[in-house]
């Protein structure tokens, strides 16, 4: 149990740096793990004194060599089970976060290689998120985020969060879907692979990523 809350712990570290450059503070990371601060500022110490996390009072909490390793090592686990989920079990992209979550701490390191294999060692899930190979390195293209894309900007759809699952369904009812490209034409409206503009739902903004 505790090693599934390092992890856990870990990986929502290394997942808020992923599509952003700010590093997360103690505040920000108990409102991500929906936990109390003075539970994290004591879990944050205790990851320190195992060289996972490194942290000033006050300050941020970035991951040390070990850490990352760690947190890629666990999202590469949940990643390819999401892909897994919806290339071989017809899951619907909302709908794998919640089970991943689960299989990722229970099943054995034989049985993801062969889902790795099996599924031709793909390289994201399906929101777009990188996954980490078994050295825990990543590739990913330069991107910016839908909000911040100046009107007439063409780019491949790169990732969507899977934060807002009635997002993601709303977005797919759209057409909208990693690796479509898109040309913004408005702020969260879009014309999707040359169609005519489409506007996203609330929230779309701050939640699609796309090439630069």
């Amino acid at each position: 149990m505790l090693s599934a809350v390092i992890d856990d712990y870990l990986k929502t570290i290394y997942h808020h740096t992923e599509w952003q450059t700010a590093p997360i503070t103690p505040s920000q990371l108990a409102a991500e793990l929906g936990l109390a601060p003075s539970t994290v500022t004591e879990m944050v110490r205790k990851l320190a004194a195992q060289d996972l996390v490194s942290h000033r009072p006050y300050g941020p909490v970035s991951l040390t060599d070990a850490g990352r390793l760690r947190a890629a090592a666990i999202l590469r686990r949940h990643r390819l089970i999401e892909t897994w989920l919806v290339r071989e079990f017809a899951y619907a992209w909302d709908e794998v976060h919640d089970e991943a979550e689960v299989l990722e701490h229970t099943i054995s390191d034989r049985l993801l290689d062969g889902i790795d294999e099996r599924l031709g060692r793909p390289r994201f899930d399906p929101h777009g998120d990188a996954i980490p190979d078994e050295n825990g390195d990543v590739i990913r293209e330069p991107f910016v985020l839908l909000g911040a894309a100046h009107v007439g900007h063409t780019g491949r759809v790169l990732r969507v969060s899977d934060r807002d699952p009635a997002l993601l369904r709303a977005l797919q009812a759209t057409g909208l879907d990693v690796g479509h490209g898109v040309t913004v034409t408005g702020r969260a409206v879009v014309r999707i692979d040359g169609s005519g503009s489409v506007e996203l739902p609330s929230g779309a903004a701050e939640a699609v990523w796309l090439s630069a």
